[in-house]
């Protein structure tokens, strides 16, 4: 497995560590975006599979990455657990060390995030990681099926400055 960060419970990795089981769909156009991104990126930002350090269980992924025109100071911070996972503290102890590397290693200027106005859990983690509330925020059309999409989105923040006064 090829670790690129490292918690007390976690290791995120990049996405390279064996062939795609995933439907042709995922092995077709996603995989070879995410490959293209840790290309394009240096391999510091994009998707990272993360895995319990304890017996190697995958519990979900997590991005760090700039939107695909974006500027590299700028990035997206993002998560999906399994279910399994919820409630152990993961999202949060993954994001920080994300959070971490992205101020102290990578240069980057501020970290964003978005989720359902709905989403208490991951809001819940995104205040955990002392992040701001900047904006409300339409509902992407792919999620408009989800329930709750009507009360729209919103959009956290959080700066070097802010990070490192904690």
């Amino acid at each position: 497995m090829d670790t690129c960060l490292e918690t007390e419970r976690l290791a995120l990795r990049y996405l390279t560590g064996g062939s795609p089981t995933a439907p042709e769909l995922v092995r077709e156009r996603h995989l070879p975006n995410i490959l293209a991104g840790y290309e394009k990126w240096g391999g510091d930002l994009g998707l990272f599979a993360a895995h319990e350090k304890d017996g190697g269980a995958f519990i979900g992924w997590f991005i760090l990455r700039p939107e695909p025109e974006g500027p590299l100071d700028e990035v997206e911070l993002g998560y999906r657990l399994r279910q399994a996972a919820w409630g152990r503290g993961y999202a949060t102890e993954g994001s920080r060390a994300l959070l971490g590397k992205a101020f102290a290693e990578l240069g980057v200027r501020m970290v964003w995030a978005e989720t359902m106005s709905v989403n208490h859990g991951s809001r819940n983690i995104m205040e955990k990681l002392e992040m701001t509330l900047a904006d409300t925020i339409p509902t992407p059309p792919d999620m408009e099926m989800v329930e709750g999409s009507e009360h729209g989105g919103v959009r956290y923040e959080i700066t070097r400055e802010q990070w490192e006064q904690r």
